[in-house]
């Protein structure tokens, strides 16, 4: 067994090699980007999200994911995985993976809202392929409708790199009010 004070030692001499890092976060007040779905569409917001004309949600900033494109029905989010992603394992957390596939999802639904509606994820089921590193590269979530009624809409999403190659997918269903 170890002594207590034999593994502070080792510790400390692990920490003095390799140096802490920093990453700081800056957003706007959320209140000033949301949206009210009693003025905008679904599809409007986020193309002006996409646009630069409102500023991405305080999610969005914290984990680095961008709108590349949307149309109704579909859309695109890109995420460039970097260290301060990583697990314990030294891989992309399956939470950060998540988040990007269901924000990418929802905003597949949200394009497809007029003027008064909305959705909100009520179910999420994700199947993670192969680990996320930063060597990997940017990935990017292409999400679509699979349906919508009047109260439910489930749609799909995929997590490929620029050769296409499928690091995670999943299906949701969402509430639209």
């Amino acid at each position: 067994m170890r002594k207590p004070w034999i593994y502070a030692i080792a510790m400390t001499s692990k920490q003095d090699i390799n140096p802490s890092r920093t990453r700081t976060i800056t957003w706007v007040d959320p209140s000033i980007s949301a949206r009210n779905p009693q003025a905008i569409s679904g599809l409007e917001y986020l193309r002006s999200i996409r646009d630069g004309i409102i500023t991405p949600p305080p999610v969005a900033k914290l984990i680095g994911y961008k709108i590349r494109d949307v149309e109704e029905g579909r859309a695109v989010f890109e995420l460039k995985p970097e260290e301060y992603h990583y697990n314990p394992f030294a891989t992309v957390h399956g939470g950060i993976v998540s988040t990007l596939l269901d924000s990418t999802i929802t905003a597949s639904i949200l394009s497809t809202l007029p003027i008064g509606q909305s959705c909100s994820t009520v179910e999420f089921k994700t199947n993670f392929i192969r680990p996320i590193t930063a060597q990997t590269g940017t990935v990017r979530c292409v999400a679509r409708k699979i349906h919508i009624g009047k109260r439910l809409a489930t749609a799909e999403g995929q997590v490929v790199d620029v050769k296409g190659i499928l690091y995670a997918h999943a299906v949701s269903t969402l509430m639209i009010f």
